[in-house]
């Protein structure tokens, strides 16, 4: 890596520490290296390996079904358990260690599927050919998706918005073929991802809603039966107004 400077900075932006000038100036140095941009991938990857390692010591349903009959056929009165703090101790630990587990696997699968976004776009951002129709036009973007998709869309028009089409190709998302749109506004790329809607997996663990990820604002919402997310490094707000009009353009 050659912006040693810039190294030194990586970590703490990727876990959201320091100022909004430094966060924003980290974002504007990967919107131009490339060098910067694929080693930001590579350390984003090495995080979601890990969160996904720490995931195997959940317990698992067997040891949390043992536990739960362990508990019912040791079942006393409150008062007959008072008499033995420890008891009580132990089972309110098995009891927390259950439960923590329960919701860390959940939201493990949230940041997980969140992970992988950031780290599509960001392989996209790096790439010497970002996508495989490059155009503004939706008409000629629209038809490269055909025979390639299971599923069909409705790309708007973006003449007259602060947004710019440049281009989309097909991408794979939790297993799953998308289709992945390319926009700009001002000086930010912005991903779009289009994919059916199913239960099950990462990317439907993500709630629909507006999420932060080592610097990414991410919207997800879901519409005639398809699951969209936008990415990208411009502010909140700006990913919010593309999402009103894909989910206009969706509602006509």
């Amino acid at each position: 890596m050659s912006c040693e400077l810039w190294a030194e900075k990586l970590d703490a932006y990727m876990d959201g520490e320091g100022s909004q000038a430094d966060l924003a100036a980290m974002e504007e140095h990967l919107h131009s290296c490339a060098d910067c941009a694929r080693e930001a991938l590579g350390r984003m990857r090495i995080k979601r390996a890990t969160q996904q390692a720490a995931q195997r010591y959940a317990p698992s349903p067997e040891f949390r079904l043992r536990v739960e009959q362990s508990l019912r056929k040791g079942r006393r009165s409150f008062w007959a358990l008072a008499w033995r703090p420890g008891l009580l101790a132990t089972a309110a630990v098995l009891i927390l260690a259950v439960v923590s587990a329960l919701i860390y696997s959940r939201r493990a699968e949230g940041v997980r599927a969140s992970a992988e976004l950031v780290d599509l776009h960001v392989a996209t951002l790096a790439s010497a050919n970002p996508v495989d129709v490059v155009s503004s036009d939706r008409h000629t973007v629209k038809p490269g998706f055909q025979g390639k998709l299971p599923f069909s869309f409705i790309l708007p028009e973006f003449a007259g918005t602060q947004f710019k089409l440049l281009g989309g190709k097909v991408a794979y998302l939790d297993g799953r073929v998308a289709a992945q749109l390319l926009l700009q506004s001002g000086k930010h790329e912005i991903s779009v991802f289009v994919a059916q809607e199913q239960s099950g997996g990462a990317a439907s663990a993500l709630a629909a809603g507006s999420i932060r990820e080592n610097g990414f604002n991410i919207e997800i919402w879901s519409a005639n039966g398809l699951r969209y997310a936008a990415i990208s490094d411009t502010n909140a707000a700006d990913i919010h107004a593309l999402a009103e009009i894909l989910k206009t353009a969706g509602r006509q």
